[in-house]
């Protein structure tokens, strides 16, 4: 249970700037293996697959939310308020930096704290600072997002199961006292239907882990067509989940980037929460002249596996980078290969650590194409940029 004193992680713009076109494909891999191309959700515009974002040669701006951890402690006065805090983190970020897109980057609730059948209400209010200012989003999923419920020690004292959360008519285990928790897919589906800001997807129903595996296209200025990036992401695992990128989930990026992007000419980024091995290869255990950052306080907390998708990201010249969230304590880019290994910065003030929060800022431009990045703190000011292009 990833609490406030847990050492380690089980882990407006309602008028955009007008010119570079975020265009949305999701490829699904069906069962003949065709890829085949379809839209996420309606848009509320003419051209139903377009967001028009900014224009004029400015570049393209992302805020990365990550372990924000709603829910935890919900039975308590702690935990709500932890909430609170992190909206305001969230609010600051979004009022300083006004990003074009915002990604929500892992471990958004921590479901094994939520004593509520329906965690979609905790989720929903994770996204409220971002969908209150009109700005799109997309979410990846985090070890903490659907994993079970876990019992409080502190229930099973005298004073009994708070009767707010089980009823004593229930203690017997039937449905709302079983708190079997909301799946990723429920998640997925609740934030789709209800916010056409919404850009998340979920995957090909052949892959596992699958519920958050898509890649959106970013188009350029001058034309939509003509994509200025591609961003990928993946369902890392955790909760119901073992902690891996599956081999059939590399299987699917390798189908994918080549089919919309053969040649490797279109520059590729990466996301997902839980940090892959590779991560331990780079990790710095003092400052390191090549990373850029100003927390290295503690071990990568890496998937349980490598299972493919670190050699397919390494073969393409296209890859500039992988973000990831899960390590609270840590907020380094690192080159890596060809590209670079970045971590975002703790947003939330759920979870373990007392860090001060921020969250981690992308800046794309096209002409010439680049990628920068730097970290926007709580308290207003930013530091540790980098140019993660050559």
């Amino acid at each position: 249970m990833a609490k406030k004193d847990s050492p380690y992680p089980s882990t407006i713009q309602s008028c955009h700037r007008i010119s570079i076109i975020l265009s949305l494909v999701i490829l699904t891999v069906s069962s003949d293996d065709q890829l085949q191309s379809t839209l996420a959700l309606p848009l509320r515009s003419p051209v139903e697959n377009y967001l028009q974002v900014p224009s004029q040669g400015l570049p393209f701006k992302i805020a990365l939310f990550a372990d924000l951890h709603f829910g935890e402690d919900a039975w308590t006065n702690w935990g709500p308020q932890q909430d609170l805090n992190s909206v305001k983190v969230m609010s600051t970020v979004l009022d300083n930096e006004q990003p074009d897109f915002v990604i929500y980057l892992g471990d958004v609730i921590t479901a094994n704290n939520i004593p509520i059948e329906n965690a979609s209400l905790y989720w929903d209010q994770a996204i409220s600072p971002t969908r209150k200012r009109g700005v799109p989003w997309a979410s990846v999923f985090g070890n903490h997002d659907d994993a079970p419920f876990e019992w409080p020690l502190e229930w099973f004292s005298a004073a009994g199961i708070p009767q707010l959360n089980c009823p004593a008519a229930n203690v017997s285990g039937g449905g709302y006292c079983s708190f079997k928790g909301t799946t990723r897919l429920e998640l997925m589906e609740n934030e789709i239907q209800h916010n056409t800001l919404s850009y998340s997807k979920g995957g090909p129903k052949n892959l596992w882990p699958s519920v958050s595996n898509y890649v959106l296209k970013l188009g350029s200025s001058s034309d939509p067509k003509l994509a200025v990036a591609y961003m990928y992401f993946f369902d890392s695992g955790g909760g119901s989940y073992p902690e891996v990128i599956s081999n059939a989930q590399a299987d699917w990026f390798k189908s994918t980037s080549q089919h919309i992007n053969p040649d490797s000419r279109v520059p590729e980024i990466i996301f997902w929460h839980v940090p892959s091995k590779s991560y331990e290869d780079v990790a710095p255990r003092f400052f390191h002249g090549n990373c850029v950052g100003s927390m290295f306080t503690e071990k990568v907390a890496a998937q349980e596996a490598e299972m493919g998708i670190m050699e397919l990201l390494e073969r393409r010249s296209s890859v500039k980078a992988v973000f990831v969230g899960h390590n609270h304590g840590l907020d380094w880019c690192c080159p890596y290969k060809k590209f670079w290994l970045c971590y975002a910065r703790h947003t939330g003030y759920g979870g373990y650590g007392n860090w001060p929060r921020g969250a981690r800022i992308l800046e794309i431009s096209e002409q010439p194409f680049s990628l920068k990045s730097w970290i926007r703190m709580e308290d207003g000011h930013s530091h540790s940029e980098v140019v993660l292009t050559s």
